[in-house]
């Protein structure tokens, strides 16, 4: 899953975009609102994490802005102000959920998981693929009741591939979902983690759970 985090505290984004990426999310971050409205408006972001105050372009117009243009990527609003007409005002420009400063890191991850599983149209925190389930709190795979050991970024690949189950993933989506922008298009860093996965998920005599289609890309089977 890959995030958008808009707040002119460079400090902030760096202790969130670390803790976002231990926990397999891609973190995009930019520290003012007209740089956050443009990111916003060319990425394929799954979630942003918008603060209200910012230089240029407050959050409450770059949110505004983004549901004029029928931008529907979830918004998790940050802000210091604690009123209940500032989270009104918040609110009613489209966002979807609120969070005051300072926050524990922990909420600020179970919102994250709240959000993304509304926009997936689940209120379950697991994802169930066959015999395969990840607890999207937990980070933990279990295939055949027995767990799987996966690294940060092939629990990310996993869980964009378990959010899609049995629709073609290209090749892009996953680097644009799975990676941020300093990702470059030309390695193979796709082909490898895909192999990875294969080799932790595959059971023998059957085919993979991960197919190939040539030309198009990849299909997690559904059953």
């Amino acid at each position: 899953m890959r995030v958008l985090v808009v707040d002119d505290d460079s400090r902030l984004c760096e202790i969130v975009q670390r803790g976002l990426e231990e926990g397999g999310y891609a973190v995009d971050t930019v520290f003012d609102g007209e740089d956050g409205l443009f990111y916003a408006q060319g990425g394929p972001y799954d979630l942003i994490l918008l603060d209200v105050m910012l230089p240029g372009m407050d959050g409450v117009e770059v949110c505004r802005r983004l549901r004029k243009k029928k931008i529907e990527t979830p918004i998790l609003m940050l802000t210091a102000r604690d009123a209940i007409e500032d989270r009104v005002v918040g609110l009613d420009s489209g966002a979807d959920d609120y969070l005051i400063k300072p926050f524990e890191f922990a909420e600020l991850l179970a919102r994250v998981r709240a959000l993304l599983r509304r926009e997936a149209g689940s209120r379950s925190p697991e994802l169930v693929v066959g015999d395969m389930v990840m607890d999207t709190r937990t980070r933990r795979v279990m295939k055949d009741g027995c767990e799987v050991e996966l690294t940060t970024k092939e629990l990310a690949m996993l869980e964009y591939l378990m959010r899609n189950a049995g629709a073609v993933v290209t090749r892009r989506m996953l680097e644009e979902h799975v990676w941020d922008y300093e990702f470059d298009s030309l390695s193979n860093l796709v082909d490898v983690y895909i192999a990875r996965l294969r080799k932790k998920l595959d059971s023998e005599g059957e085919d993979s759970v991960i197919a190939t289609l040539r030309g198009l890309g990849y299909r997690l089977r559904a059953a």
